[in-house]
């Protein structure tokens, strides 16, 4: 079946509690906020009621994809939007792998799944037919697992996704993520548990549906796709991810002093360990493939081999595992591993449960710190002698933070600020709103995205790229936040088409209207795109600071002022500042 672009603005709604769907037309929302995240935000606002439980069946699951997703290179994002069980405000997150060229060929802008189940259930969405599914004989089953029983079951091969939960996410640990397509995850936030609290294991979405191109718009279309194609492959704008990927940047961030190493009790690690665990020394030593997402040639996704011996003699076991720059520094760095291998066995570990691992390795880094001080026991740990770099010991814990054998684990499943709060030690719990911190102590700008911006992500607006901008400049407080408030108000632009963030320097505002032009979507310019994605960030605070959040009340972590940066040391008086400021250009 043909569908004109711009009418691929149906939103798929399904009742797990009813097992009923219904199919509406939404041009009202796509027409005003494009797709993607300013889609999601409003269809949160309509379906998620006030003050809520995040593991309630009262919290809505949404899933938008853009105008320009299966159509332009690299706009290969699926956005999920829902309250988050960690934060108990906004959760938001992103994935690629086929899952946006999935949703939009299948036929929709949007899916919002509401209620629970009263059994095991996953979702088979063949286009316009749902199914409810019993998943009672895959509940407790592994994420991968899961994803190789029903590439199996359900027809739709290679135009397909499949978005699963593991154990993690069935026990609802607040920040569980979503695996899909094995090797993509949407992570941070605790997505996982939210399917969990909803006993839907998995979600497979296949595509029976294609784009029309309007006919007097094919020859500008053709020229558009390939001018931003060859951007994409014949320039340096996208080269680094196909390289040595996000990793390739860990060496030299370490070096500077900006990465937070053994919970941040330094900046950076020693030189023979930050030389082990560079992205450089795991292409060379461990890289076997890359791998793309659907509708991207750049191959971002890099695949490494772990080869072990599981019997004497020649009985080996090799083990796939996709690595990136984050899991290598938060199962790495943060846990003073040596060994690049090791980080591969925690990496697996925590996918096989279906982790964030983010914030899996900042929890374990701060009960490490916690153990060492005393404030934690081997009553508390269940036996366990927490030590830095004994991967062991972290992979029993990552199993018993998923089984919960006693309260410290159960507490620990609840994140690093709520496991802080009833031990001690919040001084090093490494939180910032909520969220576990990603590797950066960069400056200023980067605690101050991850304490303001709307997701808690490093990805909010890129503080830490800003602060290594800013080394040796003179700069104001108030120059910081302007730059990042216009930073993360454009990214909700990319993030409404969904266009993959490493691809920002492609999509600009010029290219963005030419491209939706040429798709039949018309009168976009770069003023009302700005327009659009100041209006999308502030629903999104808005709905934050309807939940609960409060700029005045935030806990700033004591352990980022005793560690100097490549600034030099922060101070609590500037960063409190810092978010005064922020408070009032966003008008609160």
């Amino acid at each position: 079946m043909l569908m004109k672009a711009k009418e691929m603005n149906r939103v798929l709604y399904i009742d797990l509690t009813k097992k009923d769907i219904k199919i509406e037309e939404r041009g009202d929302l796509f027409d005003a906020y494009l797709g993607g995240t300013g889609v999601a935000i409003k269809l949160l606002e309509e379906e998620c009621p006030r003050g809520i439980d995040p593991l309630s069946a009262d919290n809505p699951l949404i899933f938008a994809v853009g105008p320009l997703t299966a159509l332009f290179p690299s706009a290969s994002k699926t956005a999920a939007m829902f309250k988050s069980p960690l934060t108990g405000n906004l959760g938001e997150s992103h994935c690629g792998g086929r899952s946006a060229m999935a949703i939009k060929l299948a036929g929709y802008g949007a899916m919002v799944i509401k209620g629970s189940s009263d059994i095991p259930v996953y979702l088979a969405i063949h286009g316009d037919e749902v199914n409810f599914r019993d998943a009672s004989s895959i509940w407790g089953v592994e994420a991968v697992t899961v994803g190789r029983i029903l590439r199996e079951a359900e027809k739709g091969s290679g135009v397909r996704t499949i978005i699963r939960i593991g154990r993690a996410g069935e026990k609802q640990v607040r920040y569980a993520c979503a695996v899909c397509e094995t090797y993509r995850h949407f992570g941070r936030l605790g997505l996982g548990a939210v399917m969990g609290s909803k006993k839907l294991k998995a979600l497979i979405v296949s595509a029976d549906k294609s784009v029309e191109i309007p006919k007097d718009k094919r020859k500008e279309y053709k020229a558009v796709y390939d001018e931003i194609h060859d951007v994409v492959v014949k320039t340096d704008a996208m080269e680094k991810y196909h390289d040595l990927g996000t990793s390739g940047k860990i060496y030299d961030l370490n070096k500077i002093g900006g990465m937070a190493y053994k919970n941040l009790e330094s900046a950076s690690a020693p030189e023979e360990i930050a030389r082990e665990l560079s992205g450089e020394n795991f292409a060379e030593k461990l890289l076997s493939r890359r791998v793309a997402c659907s509708q991207c040639p750049v191959g971002c996704i890099h695949l490494a081999s772990l080869r072990e011996l599981y019997e004497p003699g020649y009985y080996f076991k090799t083990t796939t595992i996709s690595y990136d720059n984050e899991p290598i520094w938060a199962t790495g760095f943060m846990l003073g591993l040596k060994r690049a291998e090791d980080c591969l066995r925690l990496i697996d570990a925590v996918d096989k449960v279906g982790m964030d691992v983010m914030s899996t390795g900042v929890i374990l880094a701060w009960a490490t710190e916690a153990y060492e001080k005393g404030i934690i026991t081997k009553a508390h740990t269940d036996g366990l002698d927490f030590r830095w770099g004994d991967v062991q010991v972290y992979s029993e814990a990552i199993t018993k933070i998923v089984e919960m054998p006693n309260e410290f684990y159960q507490n620990l499943a609840k994140g690093s600020e709520y496991a802080s709060s009833v031990y001690g030690g919040q001084d090093y719990a490494l939180a910032f709103g909520g969220n576990e911190m990603p590797e950066y102590h960069t400056g200023i700008a980067c605690y101050l995205n991850n304490l303001t911006g709307a997701r808690h992500s490093h990805l909010d607006s890129a503080g830490y790229d800003l602060d290594q901008k800013l080394i040796g400049k003179e700069f104001t407080i108030e120059e910081v936040v302007k730059e990042l408030l216009k930073e993360e108000e454009w990214r909700q632009i990319l993030s409404s088409l969904v266009v993959c963030f490493f691809a920002r320097k492609v999509y600009s505002a010029e290219t963005i209207t030419k491209a939706l032009d040429t798709i039949g979507i018309e009168g976009w310019t770069k003023e009302r795109l700005e327009d659009l994605g100041r209006v999308i960030h502030r629903a999104k605070m808005d709905f934050k600071f309807r939940e609960g959040f409060d700029l005045a009340e935030l806990r700033i972590p004591k352990r980022i002022f005793e560690v100097p940066t490549p600034h030099g040391f922060l101070k609590e008086e500037d960063i409190r500042k810092a978010i005064e400021v922020y408070g009032g250009m966003i008008g609160r």
